[in-house]
């Protein structure tokens, strides 16, 4: 990676005996979108409110485009923020809101209906301009909130759960736009979420976060198909988990041994025969037939869930229960029939053993 645009160095943050962030380390490259990922109450939000200076660190250093700033009041960061419930005024109109951080700045009244006119074009907000913040739709809210913090000119865009008022279709429509209007800015932006999905599919880098600390950085896909451990295996995404052993080692893969029976993976440095490890199998690396057939294993449909172009299945293969997605077909979905379960090399991967 090049040099990072922001960097965190040791960060962390205490309230009372509560550790919030615990000595965070991160590099954020410039103009991509890096998000912090996790479940409520791991952090992410304070570290966002450290890099933006609400809160002031324990430890640690927090430097934008190699200068360190946490010495510096908010206003003087170069940062700006969009929260999750938006923070518009309504007493205010929708050019007045825009314009908030721009007066405060004592910019020159040309100055500041330039941008401000600008942006709300940029935005597809021209008509809104007289409008209360009221009447608009949850989407054109967002974007009004997110007018205001790009008018300023910020050298790092923060999003606090920004999408998270919104309804599910209207929450998609709009992370496909916000993602638009970023890559069109090429804004350094820092995203704040707990939902999965949303990170996935709007990130360059997700930094996962587990009780204050990182516990993997990586694209979009390298946290999902190959996971640092079972923390971040569970949480991104649907996984199942068998327990397994090394049988082998060869050149061309690691021959396991496994309640499924005898699996193939990629070779790994890090393994040796005898070693314990935990398989990971999403749902997406099974697949069911109605006929047996290449080493297939007997596999009881316990239920099925219709999410449109895929349906889940959940099966019974001995004693264990795995999920199945399928790609929407023509395959039998009752509960109780008997299908075949195979297994997709090339998708299984290994994690260190859970303690016994």
């Amino acid at each position: 990676m090049d040099k990072a645009y922001v960097e965190l160095v040791r960060l962390s943050k205490r309230f009372g005996r509560v550790t919030a962030v615990a000595d965070v380390s991160l590099e954020i490259p410039e103009g991509q979108i890096t998000t912090l990922l996790g479940p409520s109450g791991c952090g992410k939000t304070t570290l966002l409110r450290l890099i933006a200076g609400f809160f002031p660190q324990d430890t640690g250093e927090v430097r934008i485009k190699g200068k360190r700033v946490d010495h510096l009041p908010p206003q003087r960061r170069s940062t700006a923020i969009v929260f999750q419930d938006y923070a518009l005024f309504p007493h205010l109109s929708v050019f007045e809101n825009v314009a908030y951080g721009l007066r405060r700045r004592r910019t020159r009244a040309p100055e500041i209906t330039r941008r401000v006119r600008d942006i709300l074009r940029f935005l597809g907000l021209e008509a809104q301009e007289a409008a209360s913040p009221l009447r608009l739709s949850g989407g054109q809210q967002q974007r009004v909130a997110l007018a205001r913090a790009l008018v300023v000119e910020p050298d790092v865009l923060l999003l606090d759960e920004p999408l998270s008022n919104l309804d599910a279709k209207l929450r998609a429509r709009v992370r496909t736009e916000l993602k638009e209007i970023q890559q069109s800015l090429g804004k350094t932006t820092i995203f704040v979420t707990h939902d999965q999905e949303e990170a996935l599919s709007i990130s360059d880098r997700v930094a996962i976060m587990d009780a204050g600390r990182i516990r993997q950085v990586g694209s979009p896909i390298q946290v999902y198909t190959r996971p640092a451990d079972r923390f971040v295996a569970d949480f991104v995404g649907i996984a199942n988990f068998l327990p397994g052993t090394i049988r082998e080692v060869t050149a061309e893969g690691l021959v396991v041994e496994s309640p499924l029976g005898i699996l193939t993976a990629q070779p790994r440095p890090d393994v040796r025969e005898g070693h314990r490890v935990t398989i990971l199998l999403r749902p997406e690396a099974l697949r069911l037939a109605l006929t047996p057939g290449g080493g297939g294993l007997s596999a009881r449909i316990r239920s099925t869930s219709f999410l449109g172009g895929t349906r889940r299945y959940r099966v019974q293969v001995g004693e264990l229960e795995l999920v199945v997605d399928e790609a929407f077909s023509s395959l039998v979905e009752e509960p109780g029939r008997e299908t075949w379960l195979t297994v997709d090399a090339e998708r299984l991967h290994l994690l260190p053993a859970e303690p016994a």
